[in-house]
């Protein structure tokens, strides 16, 4: 194996998330040709099969499983290396590798960058926009630093800090403006638009309600908050949304906002990353900044 390359290597273990060679070149910025190239090579040193192919999806062989674990403990090796390199500074510097998750990327997110690079103006902040779990799993695989999420999560292997807190909101068309505010049990009985599966919003917002989730509804499911906030102003329902997504969303649309009473529903954001990360100590500058930036956000929003 005296060929094989850490390109190499990182494009297997791409090929391998995404079992596709067309969004494994794109995740790896190369095109696909490049990719397959770089594959076969792999395996002409190797000396045998990684991958399956059919016509649409990729799969690993027996042995592309096995070697999938130990190239995913190499690459986290190097990863670490490059950690310890970024740890000997007493600042931020160079990549700073963030996930977030969509109902807080948009609003947090350019407050958050802008304030990074006035107080760190070497560091190259890389984003990620997924689901809770993905980011979870990305963390523990090395490709992400840290990851600004709702908690708690549980994962024992990750440091959990909370940042701040915000409460929902209640969107719904302007006539019903003068409508008393249900409580959370009564939304039940409306047509209640939620975002789709696998946000934790949505968990959320059914557990404020006291629906399980694995109930029908007579409701619509969204892949945004931008969406459902539309589909309300079309008088098709009612949702709930973040305080810090209030000014973006309803901007533009004609809805009324209101308030829940006592105990407001409500969510706890922070950021995560490994406990084993060196760079623990500048996670923890990332962390007060966006502290910073959410109280600045539910500034605006109150």
């Amino acid at each position: 194996m005296k060929n094989v390359t850490l390109k190499q290597l990182r494009y297997f273990e791409a090929l391998a998330r995404h079992r596709h060679f067309g969004r494994a070149a794109e995740a790896c910025a190369i095109t696909q040709p490049a990719l397959s190239v770089q594959i076969k090579e792999l395996e002409q040193d190797l000396g045998a099969i990684l991958f399956e192919r059919a016509a649409r999806q990729v799969r690993l062989t027996t042995l592309g499983e096995a070697f999938l674990l130990r190239v995913q403990d190499v690459l986290r090796a190097v990863e670490g290396l490059g950690d310890l390199a970024r740890a000997s500074h007493a600042g931020l510097v160079g990549r700073l590798r963030l996930g977030v998750i969509p109902t807080i990327a948009p609003y947090l997110l350019p407050t958050i960058i802008a304030r990074l690079s006035e107080a760190h103006g070497e560091l190259d902040v890389f984003v990620r926009e997924t689901m809770t779990p993905k980011l979870v799993q990305e963390l523990l695989d090395g490709r992400l630093d840290a990851a600004i999420v709702a908690l708690p999560i549980g994962e024992p292997s990750l440091v959990e800090t909370e940042l701040f807190s915000e409460n929902f909101v209640l969107i719904r068309p302007r006539a019903e403006a003068g409508n008393p505010v249900p409580k959370g049990e009564e939304l039940r009985r409306m047509r209640l638009l939620l975002l789709e599966e696998g946000h934790c919003f949505r968990d959320q917002t059914l557990a404020f309600c006291n629906i399980q989730s694995s109930l029908p509804r007579d409701g619509l499911d969204g892949s945004s908050l931008s969406t459902l906030v539309q589909i309300v102003d079309a008088g098709m329902g009612v949702t709930l949304i973040p305080e810090m997504a209030v000014s973006v969303e309803t901007r533009a649309a004609s809805v009324s906002i209101a308030r829940f009473a006592e105990p407001q529903p409500s969510r706890r954001i922070g950021m995560i990353w490994r406990k084993t990360n060196p760079l623990g100590e500048q996670l923890m500058q990332v962390a007060e900044i966006v502290r910073q930036a959410g109280r600045h956000l539910r500034g605006q929003s109150s």
